[in-house]
């Protein structure tokens, strides 16, 4: 049977699935935390009023109240901290070799390594096992990749796709991230009432069953866009294949060794504008559930999931931004000011945002934060020749994968400092990291580079080049 050419099904399954039990991770810990700290069961409302009880409490309740809040951060932080070294390594390696191995590796192996997580999860909340069991589960999935792997091995089969077409690039480039939105956002919804109807443990039997259709899709359906050519186990009076690492790291290094100083300036702002705009972004959004959780708001689980679902419309109304300013040709560094702008917005009313209305009204300037990702990679990915997307995408990944493991990591702690006088603190730092993004998207405008135009000069190496290349290598006497 002929496979399909088709990727969006698994990042549109894949959405579903995650964000299906990812707003329950933290409910879950802060319950099970609740539990063993006050030694009573977590207080259960069907309104928004949960805290009413707890403000008329003894002072020791409420302590308790902030115990349980600085715990939960903290396990964030720790599980963050196990997973991230090898996810990193994982993201690097196996997108850098899918220019030569293929990219379905990257998008199967986190596929894998996610529903050992979900199994490990419905395990953990079945039997009513130690939590930090969980962190373990975490550094085990990890092993197989994580997000920024499948992210980056979708981004890269797109770029496969796409070609040389920057504006078709951008614009499915800026669906996936769409579909990401509509998806996540429908199993938000869902998740709160699932939750109320079911407990914990059948959320996690549904992801998990997506993620297993997920899987046979894309080992048996899903097409492959590298194709290896015959003699490419055999390269007659050559060197022998590379290793992945050696692929992954000559890959990389050759991505910026090939450019002229020209594009390699560039290239190297707009990569700093991605990371330090995905640790700004990434920091502030990773605590708005336990911010919701917090007094005075104290959300239940039907509230939290109507705000992360309310939260995933900025991939959707961000796709329209970006279709719409791409169509009335709208610059693309207009279109990234515009996103960052959209989140330091959003970041400081969400600081001072007290009461459940005002908490559902900070969304509405962020409708447009998603925009920078998607015109990021794809102005990034036009400067580099095809033959090199899957090192580029390895590189970003990496890079979007670290800023988001430590953005969470550190506004975790921060979070966990500055929780009793001031807990909206996260979302201003967030809202001032986003200054270092702004200024080097200055710096870029000034250099008035048309990053469209390098493509050009970034075509793949004449055959015999790449001969030269590979006698170059075995003279590199650090990976002989």
């Amino acid at each position: 049977m002929k496979g399909l050419f088709l990727v969006e099904p698994v990042v549109a399954l894949y959405a579903f699935s995650s964000f299906l039990i990812y707003p329950l991770v933290q409910q879950y810990v802060y319950r099970r935390l609740w539990q063993e700290l006050t030694h009573t069961p977590y207080p259960i409302s069907d309104n928004a009023s949960r805290c009413a009880d707890n403000n008329s409490s003894s002072s020791n309740h409420s302590s308790y109240h902030e115990e349980v809040q600085r715990q939960a951060s903290l396990f964030s932080l720790y599980s963050e901290l196990f997973s991230m070294i090898p996810s990193l390594v994982v993201t690097l390696m196996l997108v850098a070799y899918s220019d030569r191995g293929g990219r379905k590796v990257t998008i199967i192996m986190p596929l894998i390594g996610t529903l050992i997580y979900t199994l490990a999860f419905l395990t953990v909340s079945y039997f009513e096992l130690n939590i930090y069991l969980l962190i373990i589960s975490s550094l085990l999935s990890s092993l197989f990749g994580g997000l920024g792997t499948f992210l980056g091995g979708c981004f890269a089969y797109i770029a496969d796709l796409c070609g040389e077409d920057g504006r078709h690039k951008t614009l499915r480039m800026a669906g996936v991230d769409m579909m990401i939105g509509l998806l996540s956002g429908v199993a938000a919804i869902s998740t709160g009432y699932f939750l109320r109807a079911a407990g914990f443990n059948w959320p996690f039997v549904t992801s998990a069953l997506c993620q297993c259709l997920i899987l046979l899709y894309a080992i048996f359906i899903l097409e492959e866009t590298v194709k290896k050519a015959p003699t490419d186990s055999v390269i007659l009076d050559g060197p022998p294949q590379r290793s992945a690492m050696k692929q992954m790291i000559f890959g990389v290094y050759y991505m910026f060794a090939r450019a002229n100083p020209k594009s390699k300036t560039i290239l190297v702002l707009l990569i700093l504008i991605f990371s330090s705009f995905s640790f700004a972004y990434v920091g502030g959004i990773s605590m708005i559930t336990l911010y919701e959780l917090n007094k005075p708001l104290c959300w239940n689980e039907i509230l939290i999931g109507y705000g992360s679902a309310l939260s995933t419309t900025v991939f959707l109304t961000s796709f329209v931004g970006v279709s719409t300013f791409t169509y009335c040709g709208v610059p693309q560094l207009l279109i990234v000011f515009m996103g960052i702008l959209s989140v330091v917005s959003g970041m400081v009313l969400l600081a001072f945002a007290k009461t459940t209305f005002l908490m559902f009204m900070v969304r509405v300037p962020m409708l447009l934060s998603i925009m920078p990702f998607p015109v990021l990679r794809s102005m990034i990915s036009k400067i580099i020749s095809k033959s090199e997307q899957g090192a580029l995408f390895a590189c970003l990944s990496f890079l979007e994968s670290l800023t988001s493991n430590v953005s969470t990591a550190v506004f975790n702690s921060v979070y966990a400092v500055t929780l009793k006088w001031f807990p909206g603190f996260t979302f201003l730092l967030s809202a001032g990291l986003c200054v270092i993004p702004l200024f080097v998207l200055g710096v870029v405008s000034l250099i008035g580079v048309d990053v469209a135009e390098e493509v050009k000069e970034q075509e793949p190496l004449l055959q015999g080049e790449e001969d030269l290349v590979e006698d170059q290598n075995d003279n590199v006497s650090l990976f002989s």
